[in-house]
């Protein structure tokens, strides 16, 4: 399963006043996935995949108060907790739009999101999820096993190159392996040493090692 992000500039910022009636929380809302249109990296979502892995998000993560997202781009699948900087709200279907809605909090990352939008910053969102993909009538159609990592995270280059995203986003596999998330090429070098070493072939371990050593 490839590693798949799509970025979203046009999304709008707004203060509400907090449930305690204490201050108010600073939010983000906009468009965060789009299905059955072929986007500029030349992927399109079918409506029931999107609809499907959606309705799973929203009720395994922000049901839960879980839905987390990062500040930048990570380069794995997985939410890195000390880079969190907002909560997502709510993820609805509008037509072929998904709008979600994110609540920027106060950890560090969340406090650098703050200022940057009070000082004139403009941001986007970049949705993050694994999946395989398809090839059809020139473009590239996301299958039914995707699944999303999160609904958004904030970023600053939200019209980057197509070669840029891709280079960054889509460069590695991945695979699960009993409930944990390995990147598969550095998985399978790993297991080769530890199977090499469990042998005492010291040579064939030094070798493997070494070609592990050139993919990081």
């Amino acid at each position: 399963m490839k590693l798949i992000a799509e970025q979203i500039q046009d999304v709008e910022y707004f203060t509400e006043a907090k449930a305690d009636g204490e201050g108010k929380d600073m939010k983000i809302k906009g468009i965060f996935m789009q299905a059955d249109m072929k986007n500029r990296n030349g992927r399109v979502y079918p409506m029931n995949v999107l609809q499907k892995e959606v309705a799973r998000y929203n009720k395994e993560f922000v049901a839960e108060g879980r839905a987390f997202g990062e500040l930048g781009h990570p380069e794995g699948p997985t939410v890195n907790l000390d880079r969190v900087s907002h909560m997502i709200t709510k993820l609805d279907a509008d037509g072929k739009n998904f709008i979600g809605e994110a609540k920027l909090l106060s950890t560090p990352m969340g406090e650098i999101a703050k200022a940057l939008i009070k000082d004139g910053g403009k941001l986007g969102v970049s949705s993050r999820g694994m999946g395989s993909i398809e090839n059809r009538s020139g473009a590239n159609y996301v299958k039914d096993d995707f699944y999303l990592a999160t609904a958004a995270d904030i970023v600053a280059d939200p019209s980057a190159p197509q070669a840029f995203v891709e280079g960054i986003m889509e460069g590695k596999e991945w695979i699960w392996n009993n409930g944990i998330l390995k990147e598969i090429e550095i998985a399978e070098i790993k297991d080769e040493i530890n199977e090499n070493v469990r042998r005492k072939q010291s040579s064939v371990s030094a070798l493997a090692f070494a070609k592990f050593l050139s993919k990081i």
